[in-house]
């Protein structure tokens, strides 16, 4: 990518929001000099470089080893004992307004992005009885971080004034990638502790952010903590509400991404695992499934942390030594639990869209997905019932299995004591364990979009870019990033990309962040 520009963000509210331009180029490939390009892996970060590369002329085909697009966020069918038809996904996703390359993509089929609908508040439940919201908080820093604190009843100005300031003041000048150099080696606990974060608080910074990771706050580097704050609550004016789908991700999202592909010329192969990569003499490599072998002159590799180790390690040629051994130190997240009810009677008509929680035991969020999938409200419809989902993060890989998901329902019953009398008419439970795990010190091994070959880019939140992004914008973004790359190389012209502001906001603070940050380094 070219120097980065601060021309406003026209597709969001901060007028701070950053633009990087692509290297200069033709607009697409000449006819009859069109690349073959082989995109494995359908989901995010795969979608979002074929669609750049179909669109700019190039010859792709995607391979995705499943039945159905999407990757970690696709979706099956199923049918319910009463007969009804629905889709199972993973669950829950929150599509938030700073997501500005994911957005992008899906403006691809959805020009208005009618197909998200905004969920009022993100509310967030202790068990001691607090609950802390969003909706009211102003969006643009630092009012955002005041009106927290003047309206929060778990995290108010004794607790600010308790806090330790100079340890706290890089949480004001967050700068990417200068932040995983100072705090990728802290754990995100140890750094709570070190700027005395209140303890009554600690769900704030846990629920809303490093929970989002999958991981144990105590292993999660303190960097990427410090990250999610900067693009959600401290350095973007874009808040913390968000969007969600109004159908299951499939039908909503991935089936009309599909069929804009194909529309290009694309091909997509699902159903098709690879099995391993072969470089060519000269450039390109063959691409061995199944049916056969292919030949692309180019390579995107962009599947989760668990395949792309397994299709590195099963193809010898590819590499260098020491980057095959970053992508074999790539670890993933604890396993987590999706539990999803449909219940004969409808919870309380004020319970919320979705909602954090904590001190449940393992329960983490509740979703009542009725009040904004249009599947689930059908389906309330006719039943007179409800459709709740159930997630637990971080789950003790020795844990029984059926004793998680029995008391998620047990502690279900504890925050929404009107389901005790309700009878589960269905219920499905999606246990995984395919999330990467950004452990600290981790940051500087991890592979890059550039690899050693120069036909080959890889894609995905488990790659390193040191860019705002984080989670499913990682995903785009670097899916993005990837195409650009092997379409600068080619002389055509990449995407446009947006990010939140690469620093803290306001130049007197930074000022102030790194006065401490020399300080504490000395």
């Amino acid at each position: 990518m070219t120097a980065r520009s601060t021309v406003p963000a026209a597709r969001g509210r901060d007028r701070k929001a950053e633009i990087l331009f692509p290297a200069p180029g033709a607009d697409r490939f000449r006819r009859g000099d069109e690349p073959s390009v082989a995109v494995i892996g359908g989901g995010i970060a795969g979608l979002a470089a074929a669609t750049l590369l179909a669109e700019r002329g190039a010859r792709v085909t995607l391979y995705e080893k499943d039945s159905a697009l999407g990757g970690r966020l696709s979706g099956r069918r199923t049918t319910l004992v009463d007969g009804s038809p629905v889709t199972m996904t993973r669950g829950f996703h929150a599509f938030f307004r700073q997501y500005y390359n994911l957005r992008g993509l899906l403006r691809r089929t959805d020009p208005a992005l009618s197909r998200l609908t905004p969920l009022p508040d993100y509310p967030l439940r202790h068990s001691g009885g607090l609950t802390d919201s969003f909706a009211r908080v102003p969006r643009t820093p630092p009012f955002s971080a005041l009106g927290f604190v003047a309206l929060s009843p778990t995290f108010g100005w004794r607790d600010l004034a308790a806090m330790y300031a100079r340890a706290a003041l890089p949480l004001l000048d967050v700068r990417v990638p200068e932040v995983y150099e100072r705090f990728d080696d802290l754990s995100a606990t140890a750094f709570l502790e070190s700027v005395r974060f209140p303890e009554a608080a600690h769900h704030l910074a846990f629920e809303v952010f490093s929970r989002s990771f999958f991981a144990d706050p105590r292993e999660l580097s303190a960097a990427e903590l410090l990250l999610m704050f900067h693009i959600y609550f401290l350095g973007s004016a874009e808040g913390l509400l968000f969007d969600v789908p109004t159908e299951p991700f499939p039908q909503a999202l991935w089936d009309p991404l599909g069929d804009y592909l194909q529309g290009l010329g694309a091909l997509v192969r699902t159903d098709t695992p690879v099995h391993e990569i072969i470089p060519r003499d000269g450039g390109g490599a063959d691409v061995r499934t199944e049916a056969g072998t292919d030949r692309h002159q180019a390579v995107v590799l962009a599947l989760d942390t668990a395949g792309l180790r397994q299709t590195v390690a099963a193809s010898p040629g590819l590499g260098t030594s020491t980057w095959r051994d970053s992508i074999a130190a790539l670890r993933t997240a604890p396993p987590f639990l999706v539990s999803r009810l449909w219940l004969d009677r409808p919870v309380r008509a004020d319970r919320p869209g979705f909602l954090g929680t904590s001190g449940y035991g393992g329960l983490d969020n509740i979703s009542t997905l009725e009040r904004y999938e249009g599947e689930a409200a059908r389906w309330a419809a006719r039943a007179g019932g409800s459709v709740v989902e159930l997630h637990a993060y971080a789950v003790d890989p020795a844990a029984e299995r059926k004793d998680v998901q029995d008391g998620l329902v047990g502690q279900l019953h504890e925050v929404y004591p009107e389901t005790r009398e309700a009878r589960i008419v269905d219920a499905r439970h999606e246990w995984r364990a395919d999330c990467p795990f950004f452990e600290r010190g981790s940051h500087r091994r991890r592979p890059t979009v550039r690899t050693p070959h120069p036909w080959l880019a890889l894609a995905g939140d488990a790659i390193r870019c040191d860019l705002p992004v984080a989670l499913m914008e990682r995903a785009a973004t670097t899916g993005f990033l990837a195409a650009n790359a092997l379409l600068a190389d080619r002389g055509v012209r990449g995407q446009v990309l947006w990010t939140v502001p690469r620093t803290g906001r306001s130049p007197l603070l930074r000022a102030v962040g790194a006065i401490a940050g020399r300080r504490t380094s000395g």
